[in-house]
């Protein structure tokens, strides 16, 4: 029999109150940080957090992964194993790790993933996770859809994709610039984000060829248009990135990529991943969350401005650009209308991001907060718009399994009975004694529009059956009761219905696809030693953190400044610039190398 593949959306849960939204907005599944191990140090949670989380997703059939995706230390094994068995006791679905440590340890039977920060750029790795015992793999961010098409076509665990979001300029486990610099690992969550810092390029002789702009700071990523090319390709999941942004986002976002999935799963290629539908009180719109400007970075072939070399902020939408400059306003071309109270922001002539408020405005007069830098010819654009904010701030939105219910009376018992969309049933019977009712079709009224209210509750009551020979009377309140009970009870046997996801992983002697590990394969414990060994790998390196590698890259990128700079050396335009190239930030120097070969660019200390 052919089973259709399911989407997922999955969207990101900073804490329990965005995770509860990103689930109301659209979400088919979030990812939760554990109270440790996870790769964000700013989005741990508490076990109760977490476990009220997993019911409230559960609901809809929704799942949780539960993040613990850094590197463990040799003191920690004892602690991430607890956490793991933690995870499957609360009801989460799956963990999604890094050290291959858990592995070796005994862990219950749920779903394990394969972190994006395992190095996931090729079939044979993809191959080998799904061999082992993982249930899905999450691929790296650089890869382009013939390049997932490859590998769909060579493995059949599920794949997972980055969709939207702030791109590592580095390939995911692969940077140690952090911890080289201020002793903060990227790969134990505490990255401090030095991509997003402003750097010079220099030449050998170290004359500045670009003076003070953000070098390795990548404009976010959006595929909002290309998810039936994703699909298409062979991913089943698709993965907001955002545990550190805010509830706005969150809603925005997923509400955004809802209506993308909801559009390709309407000709019935493919399956939903969880019920109920979502009811809108606004139109998405990427533009109006945080952004640093939009890319679609390699997914269809090599782009240059993938960078924000101005800035590592959000910059928003264009508005328009600065026709005229008075005292206290400016006026401004272009078809968006700025209202009050929204944030704008520009370029100034120095190279900065400079931002203010608006207080007013009259027609295509703004009069901002401040006019410092604001002159004539300069773009503006909106960072926050306050209408829209106020938008998702009024929670209009909602989401609702569709269910039916039947009445019925026999002139001593009141049995109720419930169905939703997914085919659950219940049903219930309470001995009672009833009037009839003397005006039948007021009380047959009476009884479909009460038991029909939705309630502020989960379902939304798209038929009421009324099964009595002689309508009672029912006092309004009973109703409510009733159906109060009969929908609580249907969701009781939702939550009850809800599988166990995964197995126990079997130790195997599967051959790893490389025989030697250097520092880049992040092993920095003895039960993450013994598993690679157990699968063939005869040296193996500490990982950087314990061995502080003096030659080794500090960053490995896709991305390439010479390629943005438009001086590749595959090119004639590469004697545009020095072959030796460096940045420098703060009194420290690092050096530029490039592998043409595989079009990567390499950081090493200078």
């Amino acid at each position: 029999m052919n089973t259709k593949r399911t989407l997922e959306l999955l969207s990101p849960a900073k804490n329990l109150e965005q995770g509860m939204a990103a689930v109301s907005y659209g979400a088919d599944a979030l990812y939760v940080g554990a109270p440790r191990f996870g790769a964000r140090e700013g989005a741990s949670n508490s076990v109760a957090d977490v476990e009220a989380l997993i019911r409230y997703a559960h609901r809809y059939g929704a799942k949780v992964f539960v993040v613990m995706n850094t590197i463990v230390y040799e003191h920690e094994l004892e602690e991430a194993e607890r956490m793991a068995n933690w995870a499957y006791q609360a009801g989460a679905d799956a963990l999604i790790i890094q050290d291959m440590a858990f592995l070796e340890m005994g862990l219950p039977p749920i779903a394990l993933h394969a972190s994006t920060q395992t190095h996931n750029i090729s079939a044979d790795k993809v191959r080998f996770f799904q061999e082992v015992g993982f249930e899905r793999v999450i691929l790296a961010r650089e890869l382009s859809l013939r390049q997932i098409e490859e590998i769909r076509s060579q493995t059949n665990v599920e794949l997972e994709a980055f969709v939207h979001g702030a791109l590592c300029v580095s390939y995911s486990g692969q940077c140690y610039l952090s911890e080289s610099l201020v002793g903060r690992s990227a790969n134990r969550g505490a990255c401090a984000q030095p991509c997003r810092s402003s750097y010079n390029l220099v030449d050998d002789s170290g004359k500045i060829l670009v003076k003070n702009k953000h070098l390795l700071s990548l404009k976010d990523f959006n595929l909002s248009h290309s998810i039936r090319e994703l699909a298409n390709a062979g991913i089943s999941s698709f993965k907001v990135e955002g545990r550190l942004k805010n509830i706005d986002y969150v809603k925005n976002i997923t509400a955004l990529y809802r209506r993308e999935l909801d559009a390709i799963l309407s000709d019935g290629t493919y399956a939903k991943a969880s019920s109920g539908k979502v009811y809108l009180g606004f139109t998405p719109d990427a533009e109006k969350s945080f952004n640093r400007g939009f890319t679609s970075y390699f997914t269809e072939n090599r782009l240059a401005d993938l960078t924000g070399f101005n800035t590592a902020k959000a910059t928003g939408a264009l508005v328009g650009r600065v026709k005229e400059v008075m005292k206290g306003s400016f006026v401004i071309d272009g078809s968006t209308s700025l209202a009050n109270g929204d944030g704008i922001c520009f370029i100034s002539k120095q190279g900065g991001l400079v931002g203010t408020n608006v207080n007013r405005v009259e027609g295509r007069t703004v009069y901002p907060f401040k006019m410092d830098g604001i002159t004539k010819g300069i773009q503006i654009f909106r960072n926050y718009d306050h209408q829209f904010a106020k938008t998702l701030e009024s929670n209009a939105t909602e989401r609702l399994v569709d269910a039916e219910l039947r009445f019925d009376y026999d002139g001593a018992n009141v049995a109720l009975s419930a169905v939703d969309e997914d085919g659950f049933t219940v049903s219930h019977t309470c001995a009672v004694e009833l009037e009839v009712a003397q005006k039948p079709e007021r009380a047959i009224q009476t009884i479909e529009q009460q038991l029909g209210k939705s309630g502020g509750g989960m379902f939304r009551i798209t038929r009421v059956e009324i099964g009595c020979a002689d309508v009672p009377f029912v006092p309004m309140s009973m109703l409510n009761g009733y159906r109060r009970l009969i929908l609580g009870l249907l969701e009781e046997r939702r939550m009850s219905a809800l599988p166990k996801a995964g197995q126990v992983v079997i130790p195997s002697d599967i051959p790893f696809p490389e025989k030697v590990l250097d520092y880049s394969a992040n092993v920095v414990n003895s039960l993450a030693r013994k598993f690679y060994e157990r699968h063939g790998v005869t040296s193996i390196d500490q990982g950087y953190e314990l061995s502080h590698c003096e030659s080794a890259n500090l960053m490995t990128t896709k991305y390439c400044i010479r390629h943005e700079l438009g001086a590749c050396l595959r090119t004639d335009a590469g004697s545009k610039l020095p072959v030796m190239l460096y940045l420098e930030n703060n009194g420290k120097r690092f050096r530029l190398t490039f592998d043409c070969n595989r079009c990567q660019m390499m950081i090493k200390k200078g």
